[in-house]
C-alpha cells in the first residue's frame, strides 16, 4: 500500500482499556476517520453527497486481521486504498502503523445507498469514473 493515503492518529485514555492496550472496537473508529478523510481529500465529503446527491457510504462487511496491539500515547498512521470500484461498493485495504510496524489490516467493503431510502443504489457515473480514476493512478 506505498500509495495508500494516510491520516494520523494519536492514542488517547478513552480508546484504551484498563491496560493501556486500544480496545479492539477502536481500531474500527480509527479507520471510519481515516476513511473520511481520504474522501474529503478528493472534494467527497460525506454532507456533500448526502445532501447533493442523496448518497451515502456504509460498510458492508470487513476483515480485520489484529497483529499486534496499540497503547496509551502512540502516535499511529491509518492509511486507505482503494482496491475495487464497482456501480455500488468499494472494497478498500487498510492498515494501521506504529511506524514501520503494522499493527491492524483490515479489507472494508462499502456500499452505496440511497440518503433517504436506505436502499442500494448505484453512484453517479461521474463519481464512478473518478474513482476508477484512481485504481489506475493511485
Amino acid at each position: 500500500m506505498a500509495d495508500a493515503f494516510s491520516w494520523p492518529v494519536r492514542v488517547y485514555w478513552e480508546d484504551t482499556d484498563a491496560g493501556g492496550v486500544v480496545y479492539h472496537a477502536q481500531y474500527l473508529a480509527f479507520m471510519e476517520r481515516a476513511r473520511s478523510e481520504w474522501m474529503r481529500a478528493r472534494g467527497l465529503g460525506q454532507e456533500l453527497l448526502r445532501a447533493r446527491d442523496d448518497l451515502v457510504f456504509v460498510v458492508q462487511s470487513m476483515n480485520i486481521d489484529f497483529r499486534a496491539p496499540a497503547r496509551l500515547d502512540d502516535q499511529l498512521t491509518v492509511s486507505v486504498q482503494l482496491l475495487e470500484c464497482r456501480g455500488a461498493s468499494m472494497m478498500m485495504g487498510q492498515r494501521i502503523h506504529r511506524a514501520d510496524d503494522v499493527l491492524v489490516e483490515a479489507q472494508v467493503r462499502i456500499a452505496a445507498l440511497g440518503a433517504v431510502s436506505f436502499r442500494p443504489r448505484r453512484m453517479l457515473p461521474d463519481l464512478l469514473s473518478d474513482l476508477k480514476t484512481l485504481l489506475e493512478n493511485p
